[in-house]
């Protein structure tokens, strides 16, 4: 074979090379797990995992601030309690009551299982809040905006939906008419939440796993490394 078929033949195959390279990039990108935009299922999920932080953040702001009001520590739950189980609620671990109370610390222990799951729960949209407004925001702005969040959720669902939701099916307004929960606690319990997940919000950024970079050296074909000897 003389140098022009020689040189025809390597330039065929080069150009065979250069369209696999091209179909493999192609099929590369096609298979890619990791996303190229905004990463729903990933930052719900830490939403979801957030969200149980924030709620026994502001569980537990109640369970140490309620006593020096001369609250019972689980003040919270018991007013909490009061959507699934009525006035009935707020008498649970009360001492002045002649009734037994031998199951309260189960159903406040439910209750706070409860209180968490809601946590989650809200955790979700709003991780996905924060990190769609401020997805690389400083401490301060994301502070900022869980603030907005928060007070937004506590109105909402306060005053929006537990208003008139409550009465309707339990026959009060223990949550909303500040009797046994003041607007400024309800108000601090959701500040705290939210504070607690824009503190957090670093701990659950994505970060794609880096591709490993093939270097020349693992390119190489074991023949071009010369022949193998026998024996090893």
């Amino acid at each position: 074979m003389d140098f022009s078929a020689k040189h025809e033949e390597f330039e065929r195959l080069k150009r065979k090379v250069e369209l696999l390279e091209r179909e493999l990039g192609d099929i590369a990108a096609e298979e890619s797990w990791q996303p190229t935009s905004y990463y729903w299922a990933y930052h719900v999920t830490s939403g979801f995992l957030l969200g149980v932080m924030g709620a026994a953040a502001a569980l537990l702001f109640n369970v140490v601030l309620a006593p020096i009001a001369g609250k019972h520590p689980l003040e919270l739950i018991r007013v909490f309690l009061t959507f699934p189980l009525g006035a009935d609620a707020l008498s649970l671990a009360d001492a002045a009551n002649n009734v037994p109370t031998v199951r309260d610390g189960m159903i406040l222990t439910f209750g706070c299982c409860l209180y968490l799951a809601t946590g989650m729960l809200i955790g979700m949209p709003f991780h996905v809040a924060l990190t769609r407004l401020v997805p690389n925001g400083t401490a301060r702005n994301r502070l900022l905006i869980a603030t907005g969040l928060s007070l937004a959720i506590w109105l909402i669902g306060f005053y929006g939906i537990l208003s008139w939701l409550q009465p309707r099916l339990f026959g009060g307004d223990w949550i909303t008419s500040g009797k046994y929960l003041p607007w400024w606690v309800a108000a601090a319990t959701h500040l705290a939440f939210g504070w607690t997940m824009a503190l957090l919000a670093p701990m659950a950024k994505f970060l794609p796993y880096p591709a490993p970079v093939e270097t020349e050296d693992e390119l190489r074909s074991p023949a071009e490394d010369g022949p193998i000897q026998p024996g090893g």
